[in-house]
């Protein structure tokens, strides 16, 4: 079983990604994460760049971390100027991180067009670079910028970057595709040679991921020899990102057989997924392998069948390995096994041929005909089995709503009053309230009129709300499906409403959210009481 070094440069070359932007606080919270997690090396940032990079390190002067290593990184010494006076050099000292990752030219393309330098000059600006900051008692991290390219351009050239680095004491090679556009067949056998090169070398592999091979080309370079991996946390880096770590990991561990401090924490990989995301600001794609929330999601029903009686015959890793779970979804696509097994997350059991279930599948499939989707709205899907199965009994009725939207001229702003009137417990409640739209306004007189009869929907709050037109060819006509998302600090729940109107769409969603809510705390008190 290989041993391999996991190094995470989400601090830098993942905030080099567009919309992604970390605080300085947000940059301690996410290295805490990391070392808990047992990332063996976190790259803090560019000791040059600016000021706030310079901060973190500063910071984390007073930070004490339990396992990983601090990095500073930075490029190769100018060419008109020597190691001591290079000002980038100066500043990786300047940040007492104990690790120091310079990165070099590989590519003569680069070392003649863009750093405008002679091949030697650049075998010297990386011996002398790599010396110095030895000298100063750091460990260097080599990183050979665009070496595949270099490569495939000038081989002997390449090799020799590497080995200027190597003479120079660095502790690590680390060759990188860094225009992300290499096959995997290449970086394989390029890294193999490589390695035959410095068989002794601790050698490393850094890909982007422009192909949409990054955690491939890694992987690939891991089997031929690499045993230190570079990437980010969801893949997060400029252009189309870096080599996600977060497929990478779990690859090498349960697919590999790979030892790695993080392997032991593998559980916890969705959620330092989720935290990263959350951190910047950023939506997590659904689809995302292993840790996305549909990574182990089934909807055809053959599939559930199958799954429900053999797991690994629809997942290739047990999901609670990297801390995931199985979904079952809903959809016109299901079958008797989609719903028994939803069905049983709600405590209810059916035989195989029960009516019940043909009656909630008949019931489904003629919601998603006129445009209802239960994928991601479980909340209406489960209210919608309540009700079929006549078990459902309302928190309250409605008697009617009425939706005022006034604009006195082209410069005021909008302003809207919902006015509704609902049956609660047998009072007859009406009131209004007002808001930024519509849909906010009936959502502020809906709580106003249930706050005093049901006190615990103060805690819902809509995480998001989503329109769709399922058919714009019919143009205003169109049929319209909302989705709301809500949370009570505890559980997430999706609920949705169908309409030509809009404003009835919303209504609809919205009251599911809140008679979920409702119906949740309702099962809670039961569930306690056993």
């Amino acid at each position: 079983m290989k041993k391999i070094t996991i190094y995470d440069t989400t601090l830098r070359d993942g905030a080099q990604g567009e919309g992604i932007n970390f605080s300085l606080s947000a940059k301690i919270r996410i290295a805490r994460c990391l070392d808990e997690f047992g990332i063996d090396y976190i790259e803090g940032g560019f000791a040059a760049s600016n000021p706030k990079d310079m901060a973190f390190f500063d910071e984390m002067k007073t930070v004490r971390l339990k396992h990983a290593k601090l990095a500073a990184f930075g490029s190769t010494r100018r060419a008109r100027l020597t190691a001591a006076k290079d000002p980038g050099l100066a500043a990786i000292l300047r940040t007492g991180a104990p690790v120091a990752t310079i990165f070099g030219k590989s590519w003569l393309l680069h070392v003649e067009k863009v750093l405008k330098t002679t091949a030697e000059e650049n075998l010297k600006m990386i011996a002398d670079s790599v010396r110095f900051l030895k000298k100063h008692g750091k460990e260097v991290i080599y990183d050979a910028e665009h070496f595949f390219d270099g490569y495939l351009d000038n081989p002997e050239y390449a090799l020799r970057t590497l080995q200027a680095a190597a003479d120079a004491g660095a502790d690590a090679l680390v060759p990188c595709d860094t225009n992300g556009g290499r096959l995997t067949s290449e970086v394989a056998r390029i890294t193999a040679e490589v390695r035959a090169r410095f068989p002794g070398a601790a050698l490393g592999i850094h890909t982007h991921n422009d192909s949409d091979l990054a955690a491939a080309n890694s992987l690939a370079a891991v089997e031929a020899g690499a045993t230190m991996v570079q990437g980010t946390i969801n893949g997060y880096g400029e252009r189309t990102g870096n080599a996600n770590l977060c497929s990478i990991i779990p690859s090498l561990a349960l697919k590999m057989g790979a030892q790695m401090a993080c392997g032991a924490r593998l559980g916890n990989l969705r959620s330092v997924s989720l935290l990263v995301d959350e951190i910047a600001d950023q939506r997590p794609p659904k689809n995302r392998p292993f840790v996305g929330e549909s990574a182990f999601a089934h909807k055809a029903g053959m599939h559930v069948d199958a799954v429900s009686k053999v797991s690994r015959s629809f997942e290739h890793v047990d999901p609670a390995a990297v801390g995931n779970e199985r979904r079952i979804l809903m959809s016109e696509l299901s079958g008797a096994s989609n719903v028994r097994l939803k069905t049983g997350e709600m405590g209810l059991v059916f035989q195989k041929n029960s009516p019940a279930v043909k009656d909630i599948l008949q019931k489904l499939e003629n919601m998603e005909k006129n445009g209802y989707q239960f994928e991601s709205t479980e909340a209406s899907f489960k209210l919608l089995v309540q009700k079929v199965l006549k078990k459902h009994v309302p928190f309250f009725d409605l008697q009617g709503f009425s939706v005022v939207v006034q604009k006195k001229d082209g410069t005021s702003k909008a302003t809207t009053t919902a006015t509704i009137k609902v049956s609660v417990k047998g009072q007859t409640e009406l009131t209004a309230g007002e808001g930024d739209g519509p849909v906010d306004a009936l959502n502020s007189a809906l709580r106003k009129v249930l706050r005093r009869f049901y006190p615990a929907i103060d805690s819902v709050v809509l995480e998001d709300y989503h329109v769709r037109i399922l058919n714009p060819e019919s143009a205003t006509q169109a049929t319209t499906r909302v989705l709301i998302e809500s949370s009570d600090g505890r559980e997430r729940w999706g609920t949705v409403g169908v309409s030509e109107n809009i404003i009835e769409a919303s209504w609809e969603a919205l009251v599911d959210s809140v008679e979920y809510k409702l119906f949740l705390d309702e099962h809670r008190r039961r569930s306690s009481k056993k």
